[in-house]
């Protein structure tokens, strides 16, 4: 992974710190948000529970918090071009904020699900979980998600994650029962 000034790359993604002005145009419009960010937006954007109250959540946040902003929050998901083609963006994801006191800090993800299967939620996480652990201030990554999602838990597994139980998240859907995954920085050398 290398960290850039504007944003984490991992071998296909960059993984883009979400700016107020990112947010604002997305709550504009698809093409507003291609224009401010420099990338397609497929049509079928947005991903699955990622809503206009997640983007106007993360405005709100990034505009509370704009020292932790580009690293400890919403990142935009995009995928560098192989060929001729633009920068396309597949997904979202990133920090629930800065590690707490205890150096726990929360992640989640989304990918559109025409580009699920072909590894980059992993890539992403993968990404995020190795600057997380960068800082010495993190000691574990946390991740929720939903019982019946098991793409989303296949991904967590596969960078490293265990379960550890059931979880919380007051932006889960209503009546949803979450679970809870942890990597933490002391289980580094088994993974």
């Amino acid at each position: 992974m290398n960290v850039s000034t504007r944003h984490l790359r991992t071998p296909r993604l960059d993984l883009v710190p979400a700016t107020a002005a990112h947010l604002r145009a997305e709550l504009v419009s698809r093409e507003a948000l291609a224009q401010e960010l420099s990338v397609d937006v497929p049509p079928t954007w947005p991903p699955e529970l990622y809503d206009e109250d997640a983007i106007r959540y993360s405005l709100a946040w990034v505009l509370a918090h704009p020292d932790q902003a580009a690293w400890w929050g919403f990142h935009y998901i995009v995928r560098r071009p192989v060929t001729l083609e633009p920068p396309l963006l597949i997904g979202t994801g990133g920090f629930k904020g800065a590690p707490d006191e205890h150096g726990s800090i929360e992640l989640g993800y989304g990918i559109l699900p025409e580009h699920q299967g072909r590894g980059y939620a992993t890539e992403a996480v993968q990404g995020w979980v190795a600057f997380a652990f960068a800082s010495p201030a993190v000691r574990t990554v946390v991740a929720q998600t939903l019982p019946h999602l098991t793409p989303s838990i296949r991904v967590l597994e596969k960078a490293g994650f265990t379960f550890v139980g059931e979880g919380h998240d007051r932006h889960a859907p209503a009546g949803e029962r979450v679970i809870r995954y942890q990597r933490r920085r002391d289980e580094e050398s088994n993974v």
